[in-house]
């Protein structure tokens, strides 16, 4: 197998247009067509770790962070970051790192952490806007079943819970051949009038080559008729953040003993308690203070996330608690998450979970 194939398997459930603007998602060390035999996941991607990789022949290493944020003008060697690029290169180990791309879906990182604490009906806080486009296309009535089809089975018209969606309206087209062309239906010179139908479906963004592509193969026309274009309706499964409910309501002192022990925690830094209820439950990896007032608009009576200042406790205004539970914390069962997407789809390929602690914030007791 090559790397390819399991990049393609990654991006096909959290594609590299998902990820923020300062992220640096995809395959940052190796080639895309090098053979893998052995595959290695971890949250970091640090000296420790390609030495891991190393010493059990793992030849690609996946990481939630990538190592590389920012464009590296000299490989000296003078920082970590430096140095693991240098040894993955020397010892021909790709390293790749899914990350904001696959905070931002439903089903990924903090939907790990929804699972890990029970909560039922999630869906994204914060949905993402300008990731939908419409194809708009005119058929001709008798082939409109064919096109349809062909856009359905390309990935078109999926809104929510629902598939094969489109919009339909009958007219007519007139058309007149020119000197040169191979009308499918028509003479040259002459103005035709064609009963057509014009085809309505919204697609995830990246999926537009892949669409064009099946349905001008399916159109009969030799110059088709189309229009895309980009639309700001937010995409419902993908985003920051998950909320979700817990089965049976809890104590505010029960259930931050529940966290604990779920997300297996040393410390939780929160604030005041509220005499209330936890019924709703707001969750975010990483880094999710940005996240708080939708939180609060969600009805959400704990946000937990990780990397509050202490200044910014302040703002749950006595609305709902703030939990913050530690940034490697929140994300560690991201290496879960991501082996057992990769096992799914590939069950005789080789791919373990590194032995190596890579948070960086440790605790004296």
């Amino acid at each position: 197998m090559r790397i390819k194939e399991i990049i393609e398997h990654l991006e096909g459930i959290a594609p590299l247009n998902y990820q923020e603007s300062y992220d640096n998602s995809g395959l940052i060390v190796g080639d895309a067509n090098q053979e893998v035999h052995k595959a290695m996941i971890s949250l970091d991607c640090t000296e420790e770790v390609v030495e891991d990789a190393i010493s059990k022949g793992c030849n690609l290493i996946i990481s939630h962070h990538p190592i590389v944020f920012s464009g590296l003008k000299r490989f000296t060697g003078k920082n970590y970051v430096e140095r693991t690029v240098i040894k993955a290169i020397k010892n021909n180990i790709a390293l790749y790192a899914i990350h904001t791309n696959l905070d931002n879906i439903l089903g990924g990182v903090s939907s790990k952490m929804a699972d890990k604490l029970g909560l039922d009906n999630q869906a994204i806080l914060r949905p993402k806007a300008g990731l939908l486009k419409k194809l708009v296309v005119y058929v001709p009535r008798t082939q409109v079943e064919e096109v349809r089809t062909a856009l359905f089975e390309a990935g078109a018209g999926s809104i929510g819970d629902y598939d094969q969606c489109s919009y339909n309206t009958a007219g007519y087209g007139t058309f007149r051949p020119l000197e040169g062309a191979n009308p499918t239906i028509g003479k040259v010179g002459e103005q035709e009038r064609v009963e057509e139908t014009k085809i309505e479906v919204i697609f995830p963004a990246q999926l537009e080559r892949k669409i064009l592509v099946s349905m001008l193969s399916a159109h009969p026309y030799e110059e088709v008729a189309y229009q895309i274009v980009g639309i700001e309706n937010p995409h419902s499964y993908v985003g920051s953040g998950v909320i979700g409910n817990l089965k049976v309501p809890m104590s505010e002192s029960d259930f931050l003993g529940y966290l604990k022990e779920k997300m297996n925690l040393n410390v939780i830094r929160h604030t005041q308690t509220l005499g209330k209820e936890i019924s709703r439950v707001a969750v975010c990896g990483g880094a999710g203070g940005f996240l708080l007032g939708d939180a609060k608009r969600s009805g959400a009576d704990i946000f937990i996330t990780s990397d509050y200042k202490y200044h910014e406790f302040f703002d749950a205004e006595g609305e709902l608690i703030i939990a913050d539970i530690g940034h490697f914390e929140s994300e560690q069962f991201t290496q879960e998450l991501l082996l057992d997407i990769i096992q799914k789809k590939f069950a005789n390929f080789a791919v373990l979970l590194t032995e190596i602690d890579t948070n960086p914030i440790k605790y004296y007791s």
